[in-house]
């Protein structure tokens, strides 16, 4: 088999042309270069150089060589670049998982801000369930999830994120818009609207219910909010959402929303990553860039509060995700 390193000392002889040259370049003695040279002639059964008064010359074989031989080393200088790029973060993607709030809500402004740092990092983001984004971490798909733990696995690292309020939604025209608070065990009787199971909203009604033991009249369930919106607009029964997910509609008043009679529901949102994976550039300098977010390790208290920080330290921009951005699950 061919020995690269008796490659790289015949391209470096052959580039100096000179024996003493090459080791010098290489950090060898000179001996050492002249027999590895004689090793490599005897092993092709060729002869490379020839002598040409005190120096030495290219033989027609070793200079065709050469040429070869130098596509070889231009590469490796191509490789070496290339590698560096990655270290320095000027190549490379990006690979998140969150959920289908998030995506709408929060990457927008994340992903503006780290190609405002990263601009030549490519983002693949992912939308899902809170079970599917933090499942692709152990299919690597993704490197990172921001969802909510809905499963217990050894292998995954949860960091909190932040706290969003979960709140009943329902039409203008529902009687308890009338109220100043409702029992679960009320809300329990209403034809309920949930996302589908998986979803950390489901996990937090469902949880909610049972502590209550009040078993929901469920009526339908979907992966997807808008849906959820329209179907309570219409009074066709009621549903819980993150606040933030339906502010601009409790602002215009196509939807409103009651309290739970001594309750508040928070629904916890995290980081999640492989414990015993490496994480690539890209992940690490994302990570880095939300630990700057939340302070002392506390979680955000919502959407809302970090997108004032963040708008505090920043003039928004409206940029194009999708150029860089693929939706997949």
């Amino acid at each position: 088999m061919l020995n690269l390193n008796h490659l790289r000392i015949f391209y470096c002889v052959a580039k100096n042309m000179s024996f003493t040259k090459a080791a010098r370049e290489l950090c060898v003695s000179q001996p050492a270069v002249t027999a590895q040279m004689k090793l490599f002639e005897n092993w092709c059964d060729l002869k490379f150089f020839k002598k040409k008064g005190r120096g030495i010359q290219l033989t027609d074989t070793g200079h065709s060589l050469y040429t070869h031989v130098c596509k070889i080393f231009e590469y490796e200088k191509e490789v070496e670049r290339l590698i560096d790029d990655f270290k320095q973060l000027k190549q490379g993607v990006l690979r998140i998982g969150t959920t289908k709030t998030y995506v709408r809500l929060l990457m927008p402004m994340l992903a503006e801000s780290f190609r405002r740092k990263y601009p030549m990092i490519r983002i693949c983001l992912n939308e899902g369930s809170s079970k599917e984004v933090i499942q692709s971490l152990l299919d690597l798909t993704n490197e990172i999830a921001i969802g909510t733990k809905v499963l217990d696995d050894p292998n995954i690292s949860f960091s909190p994120f932040s706290k969003e309020e979960l709140i009943p939604i329902i039409s203008p025209s529902h009687p308890f818009t009338s109220r100043v608070s409702v029992t679960v065990d009320e809300l329990a009787k209403e034809p309920l609207i949930l996302n589908e199971p998986g979803s950390g909203t489901r996990k937090y009604v469902t949880e909610l219910f049972e502590r209550e033991g009040c078993p929901p009249n469920i009526l339908m369930e979907t992966a997807n909010s808008e849906f959820i919106k329209e179907q309570v607009i219409k009074g066709s029964g009621i549903s819980f959402l993150v606040r933030e997910a339906v502010q601009k509609e409790l602002e215009q008043r196509k939807l409103m929303t009651v309290a739970i009679k001594g309750k508040k529901v928070y629904i916890d949102a995290c980081i999640a990553r492989l414990k015993n994976e490496p994480l690539s550039p890209p992940a690490k300098a994302f990570l880095e860039m939300l630990d700057e977010l939340c302070e002392r390790n506390l979680p955000i208290k919502g959407i809302r509060s970090l997108l004032a920080k963040r708008e505090t330290k920043v003039n928004p921009i409206h940029t194009d995700l999708y150029g860089y951005v693929h939706f997949g699950i």
